[in-house]
């Protein structure tokens, strides 16, 4: 069976409104369920492919900051 997990993702949510897109994304970090990240994944996908450099340069400086902050703990 071939199974695109970007277009069953994109078309699970295509015509939700803000409210829920938040809900779905606030609940799969929360639930720090594993099966969630694909989703999530084509979330970021679809927001790095529609940035600017200037925003993409911006997400880098927050996912680098995060992960050494993160990387800072666990040895801590």
């Amino acid at each position: 069976m071939n199974v695109n997990i970007r277009n069953h993702i994109i078309n699970n949510f295509r015509g939700d409104n803000y409210d829920s897109l938040r809900r779905a994304i606030e609940e799969s970090i929360a639930s720090g369920d594993e099966v969630t990240l694909p989703g999530l994944g084509v979330f970021f996908e679809i927001v790095w492919e529609g940035s600017t450099q200037e925003a993409k340069n911006q997400m880098l400086d927050i996912i680098k900051n995060r992960v050494d902050v993160g990387k800072k703990k666990e040895t801590n």
